[in-house]
């Protein structure tokens, strides 16, 4: 890893940069994976920083925002069901559904709680024995062992009145599908450090091997961002791409490999719908049969959801897969702000269009 000047760190990269882009002879094209990596980049003008040598664009590392339409509508459908609490992460409360949000729905009077951790979904389930609990499990491989800590532990407590709607995502599936598309031409990568944490540096291997492409995975403080973009700008100037590690505080070779065998404990790969990709092969995390009784799919019975298109103009999908930036939508800020939002880009707190929204280009 190449070892920079701490106090010099921002000039050397940004002189780096520009060494760069004079040789390419344009603009480096770089990509954010995570969103809260957006929320850094925007936050602390990491953007307007490199804005004469770096485009970077945003990808599809906000769970939220890559939710499927229909998953939505999924909730709001448990939401309506008599005796029933929907827990979940605040950021998918305001997320609009076809026709209605959690949001609305509460306030129609819907049983709907939000809570930091689905083991406080299950406590909740625990005191409140007369109510059916449906955790809305939404999230990449950083929140995966968790939920699945929660299933496990509802099982040996002999909770009966809890379950998980599981809206799992993992990422490598994606952006192999993402850096597969020819419209998206990028000569880089800044991948997502908490969900690197779990997976290990392998699970992104494919990055350089099958598509050429150099990637660091980075922290989240301002500092490690901008180290991480230095160690993708070597890369591409000595033209050898590599997966390194920025972020090694946290991020080993192999990942945390208890926390793995939780997930593939509790759950197992399925195909589901991505928001702006359609639906990817292998790429979710269903509930295995050992585990149905906590499955809410499978606890409740669930209708067939057909997708409603919401013709409103919002460009979520194409902002999601780096093709678009928040600015170029054209409800963006006119009618579509955090207290009315079109889209979950706006709802989310690692949203490209949030980011934009509070902190500018």
């Amino acid at each position: 890893m190449e070892k920079w000047n701490e106090s010099d760190l921002l000039r050397e990269v940004i002189n780096l940069a520009r060494k760069v882009r004079e040789r390419m002879g344009r603009k480096i094209k770089l990509m954010e994976v995570c969103g809260t990596h957006t929320m850094v980049i925007s936050k602390s003008g990491i953007r307007a920083l490199f804005a004469d040598s770096i485009e970077l664009l945003s990808g599809p590392g906000c769970p939220v925002c890559v939710t499927d339409q229909r998953d939505i509508d999924r909730v709001i459908f448990f939401a309506r069901k008599k005796g029933l609490t929907i827990s979940t992460f605040g950021d998918m409360i305001k997320v609009p559904g076809s026709f209605s949000s959690l949001e609305k729905e509460r306030a129609k009077g819907a049983n709907v709680e939000v809570f930091y951790s689905p083991l406080d979904s299950l406590k909740y389930a625990e005191k409140h024995p007369e109510r059916e609990v449906v955790f809305i499990g939404v999230g990449f491989e950083t929140t995966a062992p968790i939920v699945s800590h929660s299933i496990l532990l509802a099982k040996e407590w002999g909770i009966k009145n809890f379950s998980v709607l599981s809206l799992h995502k993992t990422l490598p599936p994606a952006m192999r599908v993402l850096l597969d598309d020819p419209e998206l031409s990028l000569d880089g990568l800044i991948l997502p450090g908490h969900v690197c944490t779990i997976t290990g540096r392998k699970a992104f291997d494919f990055v350089a091997r099958d598509f050429n492409l150099p990637s660091c995975i980075s922290g989240f403080e301002p500092e490690d961002v901008i180290e991480a973009i230095g160690m993708v700008l070597l890369q591409i100037l000595k033209g050898a791409p590599e997966v390194q590690i920025g972020y090694r505080r946290l991020v080993k070779e192999e990942g945390n490999v208890k926390a793995q065998k939780m997930i593939e404990e509790v759950f197992e790969p399925c195909s589901v719908s991505w928001r702006g990709f359609g639906e990817i092969p292998e790429s979710g995390l269903s509930i295995r049969e050992e585990y149905a009784d906590y499955d809410a799919s499978r606890k409740f019975e669930l209708p067939a959801i057909e997708m409603v298109e919401r013709k409103n103009g919002c460009i979520c999908g194409e902002i999601i897969k780096g093709k678009k930036k928040p600015p170029e939508c054209k409800l963006f800020e006119k009618v579509c702000n955090p207290s009315e939002p079109y889209g979950p880009c706006m709802v989310s707190q690692e949203g490209a269009c949030s980011a934009y929204y509070h902190f500018g280009v």
